[in-house]
């Protein structure tokens, strides 16, 4: 018999539904967008893609996985935590991405001459190679059995039963607590949030540094140079800040389950944490169509050579004899 969905359940189904939908397709078009033009081919954007492909991911797997989650089937123990798995492995990819992202900005404000030689699409290859094979080792760490499966199988046996448990699948009944905190959080997710702040806040004083640098008649280029940089910088700072905004307070939520649990957290604070980490895969895309301007043009190409529906253009046979007799 199919579980019961309650309206409560709908409403946060159709809620991820429109997130995915969002999702999606815009990702898709950041890809599209680095694919068509030459001009979006250096290092950053490859990073840039990775992280549109994580997105990606999010709203074709992670959403769908969640809704089964919420819905709570019952599975075997190991079932509902390869479901659990995914998420971990396409957040820890996204910290490591932008964390790649914004040391890739520093060196270019850093050592702009001789940037294009350090920064090369093969090491930008190779770092968006490690940073996945990172995240696969962090994100499955749980298969490996830093999980809930002895509490679980302490209460199947308890009851009587034999055999691998089969429990209704939520995350909090796989996922170990500690693993969230000290691991996952005090280790793969705050420092790294910290040490991209740390390091856009040396870029921007590197930036201001050379702006601020009296012009001469031969400064201009730097300056051009410096003023793009600077613009870029503070988009994707502001990527950074909206990571940040979205993800941490689902992990302070874990925080308070470890270590306080008898606090009780209220359900419509836990749904707006997941909606938060899920919506998050969504912002990109509109952030790089209003702050670069090589995505929006790039957007609006797409847009027009794809989807825009064209007016047929007029029969003109008429005209060539028109234009004789005159």
């Amino acid at each position: 018999m199919p579980p019961y969905i309650s309206a409560f359940q709908a409403a946060y189904i159709g809620i991820e539904v429109l997130i995915a939908l969002v999702s999606v397709p815009g990702n898709v078009l950041v890809i599209w967008a680095v694919k068509v033009n030459q001009a979006l081919r250096d290092a950053t954007f490859c990073f840039i893609v990775s992280l549109a492909v994580a997105d990606v991911a999010v709203g074709a797997l992670v959403i769908p996985l969640a809704i089964l989650i919420n819905i709570g089937p019952q599975t075997y123990f190991h079932t509902c935590l390869m479901v659990a798995c995914p998420v971990l492995i396409l957040t820890q990819s996204s910290i490591l991405v932008l964390l790649a992202i914004a040391v890739d900005r520093y060196l270019r404000v850093k050592i702009p001459l001789r940037y294009k030689t350090v920064v090369t699409q093969r090491r930008a290859a190779v770092a968006i190679a490690g940073c996945w094979i990172l995240s696969l080792v962090v994100g499955l760490t749980p298969m490996f059995g830093w999980n809930n499966l002895s509490e679980v199988e302490q209460a199947w046996i308890a009851n009587g039963s034999v055999g691998e448990p089969v429990i209704k699948c939520e995350f909090e009944k796989v996922i170990s607590m500690e693993y969230m905190v000290y691991f996952n959080f005090f280790v793969w997710v705050l420092p790294p949030l910290l040490l991209m702040v740390l390091i856009y806040l040396e870029v921007f004083y590197l930036i201001r540094k050379q702006l601020n640098k009296k012009v001469s008649a031969s400064s201009g280029d730097p300056q051009k140079y410096y003023g793009k940089e600077l613009k870029i910088a503070k988009s994707l700072a502001l990527i950074l800040f909206l990571f940040a905004l979205s993800w941490l307070p689902l992990h302070i939520l874990n925080c308070i389950t470890l270590f306080c649990p008898t606090c009780q957290k209220p359900s419509i604070l836990i749904y707006i944490a997941i909606f938060l980490t899920h919506g998050n895969s969504a912002m990109n895309p509109i952030v790089y169509a209003f702050r670069i301007h090589k995505f929006r043009v790039t957007f609006l190409k797409i847009w027009n050579d794809h989807f825009r529906c064209q007016p047929k253009p007029p029969i003109e046979e008429d005209i060539p004899e028109e234009k004789a007799d005159d």
